[in-house]
């Protein structure tokens, strides 16, 4: 069984902690070396308690969705002799309560839109094809329960 990590810091430094009133700033590290800012979304904890610029575990969860399907959906297009010059994707994701009542992320929709070029090109319905089979092939979109769309964007130019 494969495993994956990331290392998460987070030092309290001179803040009291006790008066809930302490940054959420943190630091997440990957097994690659690269550290990326981590913070709670300032829509959950205001500012200045949260740090907008860095990635919260909602945007995290959200890109992770986005980066399983594109590293499947690029596997796909080469096994099938399609060149992918771009592929760009503005993946949102909705958070509200659930069944229970309790805040969870409840739907994710991937918005990818792909260039393609050569002579050998894809039809609108083989690219849809390659999508659904990305989204059934990503691991990390068959692992969570909330519900994961994808909605392709098929531009006239360069499909």
């Amino acid at each position: 069984m494969a495993q994956y990590t990331a290392d998460l810091v987070w030092l309290r430094g001179e803040q009291p902690f006790l008066d809930k009133r302490y940054s959420r700033r943190h630091v997440l590290r990957f097994d690659g070396g690269i550290e990326v800012p981590g913070s709670s979304s300032p829509q959950v904890v205001p500012l200045p308690f949260s740090d907008a610029a860095a990635v919260d575990p909602e945007e995290a969860f959200v890109a992770s969705l986005s980066s399983c399907h594109l590293l499947w959906f690029l596997s796909i297009a080469a096994r099938r002799g399609f060149r992918v010059d771009r592929y760009e994707d503005a993946a949102v994701g909705e958070m509200g309560r659930d069944a229970e009542g309790r805040f969870a992320m409840l739907r994710v929709t991937l918005r990818p839109a792909v260039q393609f070029s050569g002579e050998h090109l894809p039809t609108p319905e083989e690219i849809d094809e390659m999508h659904h089979e990305a989204h059934d092939e990503c691991f990390i979109a068959r692992s969570v329960k909330s519900e994961v769309r994808c909605e392709p964007v098929l531009r006239e130019t360069g499909r």
